[in-house]
């Protein structure tokens, strides 16, 4: 008699295991719900559309093309320090002579070392 008891209280554990794998899958699974709801609460509103954001009055902001020259150096026997110069030694720039960005020739490939004849 006493293994048939055994067997029913192995049933029970096992019946006992799955269930509380099944309560602690639930908890689980609503603690993952709660917590994106809060998520989501939290979150800044969409913003409606006539808060979106418009193009300026004069069009679209083009790029500028510009070549920045950095500004001297001062001359001195002695050694500066960064607190010594203008800015705080923040490098400052000034806008360059005009300069044309460097093209490639018309008839050429522009392939460096190709040692081909290129477009023709």
């Amino acid at each position: 008699m006493e293994t048939a008891d055994l067997a029913a209280g192995r049933g029970a554990l096992g019946v006992g295991l799955v269930v509380a794998g099944i309560v602690v899958l639930a908890l689980l699974i609503g603690m993952f719900l709660l917590g994106s709801r809060k998520v989501r609460d939290n979150d800044s509103r969409r913003p409606r559309p006539d808060e979106q954001p418009r193009m300026p009055e004069g069009g679209p902001v083009r790029e500028v093309r510009e070549h920045r020259e950095p500004e001297a150096m001062p001359r001195t026997d002695e050694r500066l320090t960064p607190h010594e110069l203008k800015d705080h030694g923040n490098a400052g720039t000034r806008t360059g002579a005009a300069e044309g960005r460097p093209r490639w020739d018309d008839g050429g490939s522009g392939g460096f070392g190709s040692g081909g004849p290129g477009a023709h």
